[in-house]
């Protein structure tokens, strides 16, 4: 069985995505952004930005060691860049004081940046499942598993974020307000420790 599907490898990777992905720690994110659209458009906003971060993660698992060497990126690079991104979001949540609905075309862009990447799909993501696919040492079991773990990190992902509406009913107005502010505080957290990681490997790797 073990052939055909590693499922040691399974709960390894699943864990670690999971950890790292952090899933109920995106809703108060995804509430801050979108947690005033109607059902219908978070219910969108969830689907694409689990969708990205699906598409980012596989395309990293299948090419990820080459396109890096090809670039001449390192994971440093990919956490600094990811990292003043989610700044820039950060800041604008932490000084925005507009409370009107966004633009409806704002859906789309939310849902890939910073949602779908570097939020979800992030260097600490894409850097674990290179390192997991390394460890499959070309089996197809172990590979089978890795690419079914990280279907299930996404499908756990995306039910937390379709199901906050029930958040919504409780928090209400001011308590989206509120986590807009509480989100922007974990996300500037969140930006400094990858930059600051980023600048621990440059170091190290110097």
């Amino acid at each position: 069985m073990n052939e055909f599907f590693n499922a040691t490898l399974f709960l390894e990777a699943s864990i670690t995505l999971l950890v790292i992905m952090d899933p109920p720690g995106t809703v108060p994110v995804f509430l801050s952004l979108v947690g005033r659209k109607p059902p219908a458009a978070r219910a969108k906003a969830a689907r694409q930005s689990v969708l990205v971060s699906l598409l980012v993660i596989t395309l990293f698992a299948v090419a990820g060691q080459f396109i890096l060497a090809y670039l001449g990126i390192g994971i440093p690079a990919l956490q600094g860049a990811g990292g003043l991104l989610l700044l820039l979001v950060a800041l604008d949540l932490l000084t925005s004081n507009n409370t009107a609905e966004p633009e409806a075309a704002e859906d789309v862009n939310v849902a890939l940046v910073p949602l779908g990447t570097p939020l979800l799909a992030g260097p600490g993501a894409i850097a674990a499942t290179i390192v997991f696919v390394r460890q499959a040492h070309g089996q197809v079991g172990a590979y089978v598993a890795l690419g079914a773990a990280i279907v299930a990190t996404h499908l756990v992902l995306w039910a937390c974020m379709r199901y906050s509406g029930v958040l919504i009913r409780v928090v209400r107005e001011s308590g989206i307000t509120l986590l807009a502010k509480v989100a922007g505080l974990l996300l500037a957290a969140i930006a400094v420790e990858l930059v600051a990681d980023s600048i621990r490997g440059f170091i190290e790797g110097a």
